[in-house]
């Protein structure tokens, strides 16, 4: 076989309607696990400047007041939103005096249980993406096996309806149909790595904001006595 006609393009061009549409649902794969790994990346830098900033600031709040603008000041900030829904509680509780189930719970407990529900809901938001990656990463060596199967059985079935049956006639068109394979692991093993790493990310990330709460808890739950 001609060396000039073997290779990607020509397994495109041969291909049928069955193997472009996998190649087209690994291509459209691996442009979303890019576009989140970008996204993530760039958000991931951001927040570090924008935790640097709130760091600074927090430390020298010295009042709910002032913690309250540390909040305000810092937006789209998950240490931002922990501390808004602390300094929330400490008005809803002073405004609670009539509510029945709030009597007999101190201000400390109420503080914990919004903190924890803030910290779920934070939980929830790291990790929008990661599913679409893992997905991605599970699946897209079996798309990529699926085209190469497809592809050698028409590629065997050409040659018997040719007759040419020699390793010269066979080699090129199974070894096109193996590109499939070999597209379908570019594209897993990125969002693999990249799962992995916002997954280590989250946890740290998480870990950190966890601590972070219980230092809310302690700067605000002396402020309020019922």
């Amino acid at each position: 076989m001609d060396a000039g006609n073997i290779g990607f393009m020509h397994f495109i061009a041969q291909s049928d309607l069955l193997s472009k549409t996998l190649l087209a649902i690994l291509v459209l794969m691996s442009l979303i696990s890019w576009s989140i790994i970008v996204i993530k990346f760039f958000e991931g830098m951001m927040r570090r400047q924008k935790v640097s900033r709130f760091f600074k600031v927090f430390r020298q709040a010295k009042t709910v007041e002032d913690v309250s603008k540390v909040a305000d000041q810092i937006s789209n900030l998950d240490y931002s939103m922990l501390t808004r829904k602390g300094v929330d509680a400490i008005h809803f509780y002073k405004e609670s005096g009539d509510i029945p189930l709030l009597e007999s719970t101190s201000f400390t407990d109420f503080l914990t249980v919004t903190l924890r529900t803030a910290l779920d809901e934070i939980q929830m938001t790291k990790e929008n993406g990661l599913s679409v990656l893992a997905t991605i990463a599970a699946t897209a060596p079996f798309v990529g096996l699926f085209g190469t199967v497809w592809g050698i059985y028409h590629a065997l079935i050409t040659i018997s309806a040719t007759g040419a049956g020699t390793i010269d006639k066979v080699a090129g068109p199974v070894g096109e149909a193996l590109i499939m394979t070999g597209i379908g692991l570019a594209v897993a093993i990125p969002a693999v790595m990249a799962y992995n790493w916002l997954t280590r990310r989250n946890r740290v990330a998480l870990g950190r904001l966890d601590t972070f709460a219980f230092e809310l808890i302690t700067v605000l739950g002396g402020t309020q006595k019922r």
